[in-house]
């Protein structure tokens, strides 16, 4: 029996459902969907979830020590929030309506290919629900904005690809320029949101252009000039602008963790004169204990390593380095495959086992990861105080900061935040869809997640979750496919496939429709 009045309210909400266009639905009720869920978790921890990182950001952005060894770009939407409300909520509520869009867009995207609302909805809400994955869309991170850009990319070129199958690749309507734009902005975001973020678009090309032959130019601009544009930004408009560049050892942070980790295994196959030159940088009791475990560069670039003397001897450091990879590939080759964990095996490896330090959790500790106890600045900075979570309803926080806890079992990680495994889910939905269609134009849509993967294999300062978060995103909203009805290709002149389940709008040749 219905409570009294709730008629009234039930036939109005049915009477504005029927004033949407069809066609709208869709995204509007999974923009809505997602959107009230990331809401519950950035009211949960409020303003948002905090990391050591969240900590340089605001050092650099208020007290002027402004350094692109972080997204510049990210600093300034830091440094936007504080200034404009003295507090990150703004830039954390931005945040969780953005990534509620890119959902909505994918899971148009998916409608394309024939996938019914109802499973690209629920995928899409799986993201937002998934303490990983929900949770995370909180963080003051940088690494948010470069998976929300992930998510553009990944849904653009799910477009391009149904243009291919349906045999409109050579239409050249506002709906493609539409698409080719949102490409652009998503490979974008990832260049300037990482400093390693353009590696993405460099990896991702080859495979479009082989994927989408017929698109190749505008492939080429939605990827190249977001590349050349973040690397000009890095390079001169940055320094430019008083931004301070990494120094020496920041840059070549890796390549010292790759000397000791083959200084550990292998100290038979240093000379000398190599060892006398580790010896002016650390000790050789560091260079051969704490800095040579191969799961985090981190522990090598710590005390007693002396970061001015790295600088100073950077170049025989780095000849070091090179002679190391000739004579011992193998240890190089082991010590980045260990470190880049995260992002090739689906199982825990040494970092789990060396003390969980795969998930951060969304709190800082009264001392602010150690900021508070040599950086006098931070000690007495006015926005301390804002560098904590403060929930807006505690016994949310309660059952949200649990459901986060719960996620982090060891027992649970290959399934909510390796990112390793929903790359390979992703290969296995695109390679079967591909064999479907009788096409390689799928693999436009593959590109992305293989792309992500092969950047944080190539250089990983350690297994942490969040560089493979992209991953878990895309390799969810691929598991639609699966379902998809449509098993013939669309042509010019031809009729659907009666099991073709898409919109009449989405299976016609004509230009494509908004949205």
């Amino acid at each position: 029996m219905k409570a009294p009045g709730t008629a009234p309210i039930v036939q109005r909400s049915k009477e504005l459902l029927r004033r949407v266009p069809v066609r709208r639905r869709l995204p509007l009720a999974v923009y809505a969907a997602t959107q009230a869920v990331f809401l519950l978790w950035w009211a949960a921890f409020y303003p948002g979830g905090m990391s050591y990182d969240s900590v340089a950001y605001t050092w650099q952005v208020t007290t002027g020590h402004w350094m692109s060894n972080h997204s510049v770009a990210y600093d300034g939407l830091v440094w936007l929030s504080l200034r404009l409300t003295g507090d990150f909520a703004v830039l954390t509520f931005a945040q969780t309506a953005a990534m509620a869009a890119a959902l909505a867009y994918v899971a148009v995207t998916l409608r394309r290919f024939g996938v019914r609302g109802r499973w690209s909805a629920t995928a899409a809400l799986a993201c937002a629900v998934l303490p990983s994955t929900g949770s995370f869309v909180t963080f003051v991170w940088k690494d948010v904005p470069y998976v929300i850009g992930a998510v553009l990319a990944f849904g653009a070129a799910g477009r391009l690809v149904a243009r291919r199958l349906r045999g409109t690749e050579s239409v050249r309507d506002t709906a493609f320029r539409r698409e080719i734009a949102v490409l652009f902005l998503g490979f974008l975001c990832m260049g300037l949101f990482r400093n390693n973020g353009l590696l993405v678009a460099v990896l991702a090309a080859p495979v479009m252009l082989i994927a989408l032959p017929r698109m190749r130019k505008a492939v080429l601009f939605a990827t190249v000039v977001p590349t050349l544009t973040a690397a000009v930004l890095n390079l001169a408009v940055y320094p430019a602008l008083g931004v301070v560049t990494p120094t020496k050892d920041q840059v070549f942070a890796l390549n010292y963790a790759d000397i000791a980790v083959a200084y550990g295994n292998a100290p038979g196959s240093f000379t000398a004169a190599d060892k006398a030159l580790l010896a002016k940088v650390a000790p050789l009791s560091h260079w051969g204990g704490r800095a040579a475990n191969c799961y985090n560069a981190d522990w090598a670039m710590r005390p007693p390593m002396n970061r001015k003397a790295a600088e100073k001897y950077n170049s025989e450091l780095v000849d070091l380095w090179t002679r190391v990879l000739k004579r011992t590939p193998d240890q190089v080759i082991g010590a980045r495959l260990c470190r880049s964990h995260i992002a090739w095996s689906p199982f825990p490896g040494p970092a789990d086992k060396a003390g969980n330090t795969l998930i951060s959790y969304p709190e800082v500790p009264e001392n602010l990861f150690g900021w508070a106890d040599w950086n006098p600045e931070m000690r007495h900075s006015p926005y301390r105080p804002e560098l904590r979570i403060r929930p807006l309803d505690d016994g949310l926080h309660d059952v949200a900061y649990f459901a986060f806890k719960a996620g982090r079992t060891t027992q649970l990680q290959w399934l909510l935040v390796r990112g390793a495994t929903w790359c390979y889910a992703a290969y296995a939905v695109f390679l079967a869809f591909a064999r479907r269609r009788r096409s390689w134009a799928p693999l436009g849509m593959m590109a992305l997640p293989l792309a992500l993967q092969l950047t944080v294999v190539a250089a990983n300062p350690a297994p942490l979750a969040r560089y493979m978060y992209g991953s878990v995103f895309l390799g969810i909203l691929a598991l639609p496919l699966i379902a998809e009805k449509t098993r013939r290709v669309t042509r010019p002149g031809a009729s659907a496939a009666p099991a073709d389940r898409s919109s009449a709008a989405d299976r016609s040749v004509q230009p494509e429709p908004a949205g």
